[in-house]
């Protein structure tokens, strides 16, 4: 079918290949993330691993982030433990990376974030899932624009395991979601980012979406959205930044977005309330930080157009990660970590 790919299509591209090399002292960050969600009530969580190089006197660091999202209680707990990038051991290849004690590997994560008020700690094994999917056009990660890239290294992964949220157990099982790996010179001016594992009906659904926008010097680009979807055992991949000028808005707390390419249309929603959010600040490699509006237990409803096919339209609960980039403080939230 026009416009699509076999999932089993392997990317050229070496997705697990270190890009921040801490004792080249060149500036970015690279972060390597496993999000999951409950099977069926409003749960998640999300862990981060992440080199951070400045461009100025700022100590470069090895971040271990992790936040509890737990809809049920309405408390999700986050936690950060920031280490000397001396204290980190990556791997140029492969995955297989230990910060000073918190280890990540292509099946396993171990480790703990830990605040003065929080602690999180896991020990988690992955298995299962899809073939790696990339967010941009493949000959895009091998240049200097974007300076922000990213890609799913497992989608649609198996969790199981347990966590320790201050001091109480959340047992993992079976619980649904992907690994993922981003890096860059600089974070994305401005950014919404989602991502699905899984539909309440169509568990094998697989959707990851962004609408971004760059600055170059006092100028602002148009919002760009680019999508990737695996449904029905394909991938379509409508991602091409000649046609990412579609119909997408975002702001606090919700996205709007229709987007279409080669016959295809994924036209849909994603929403949260502002208390299923947590904010960050993420340093951004330059200069400043940023903020990042983070909720993994967002709803999300699309309705996928095929060629060939009736609409289709499927929804999530609570199953989508949602987030937002940002230089402002209109959302009204305070930045946890």
């Amino acid at each position: 079918m026009k416009g699509s790919v076999a999932i089993a299509e392997p990317a050229t591209v070496d997705v697990f290949q270190r890009r921040v090399v801490p004792s080249a002292k060149t500036p970015g960050y690279e972060s390597w993330f496993a999000r999951a969600n409950h099977p069926t009530e409003p749960r998640a969580f999300w862990i981060r691993y992440t080199l951070f190089v400045p461009a100025d006197n700022r100590p470069a660091l090895a971040e271990l982030w992790a936040i509890c999202f737990d809809g049920t209680t309405g408390q999700h707990v986050a936690a950060k433990t920031e280490l000397p990038i001396a204290s980190a051991s990556t791997s140029p290849t492969g995955l297989n990376h230990n910060f000073d004690g918190s280890t990540i590997t292509t099946n396993a994560l171990s480790g703990r974030a830990k605040t003065d008020e929080h602690t999180i700690a896991w020990g988690l094994r992955t298995s299962g899932g899809q073939p790696a999917l990339l967010d941009l056009p493949e000959r895009l990660y091998a240049g200097g624009f974007p300076k922000a890239k990213a890609l799913v290294t497992r989608p649609n992964c198996v969790f199981d395991g347990e966590l320790e949220v201050d001091g109480q157990r959340w047992v993992i099982d079976g619980w649904r979601g992907s690994t993922n790996h981003n890096w860059g010179s600089k974070h994305t001016d401005r950014y919404a980012w989602a991502q699905v594992a899984g539909f309440d009906a169509a568990p094998d659904t697989f959707l990851e979406l962004a609408t971004a926008q760059l600055k170059f010097g006092p100028l602002w680009t148009p919002k760009l959205t680019l999508l990737v979807l695996r449904h029905r055992g394909r991938e379509w991949r409508l991602n091409a930044l000649s046609r990412s000028l579609r119909r997408a808005d975002y702001g606090y707390f919700w996205w709007d977005f229709d987007v279409r390419q080669g016959g295809v249309r994924v036209q849909g929603t994603v929403k949260a309330a502002a208390e299923d959010f947590v904010c960050l600040r993420y340093l951004n490699p330059p200069q400043g930080s940023k903020f990042c509006l983070n909720s993994k237990i967002a709803r999300c409803t699309v309705t996928i157009t095929l060629p060939g096919h009736p609409p289709e339209t499927l929804s999530t609960t609570s199953g989508a990660a949602f987030e937002i980039l940002t230089d402002d403080t209109a959302h009204g939230l305070t930045a946890r970590v």
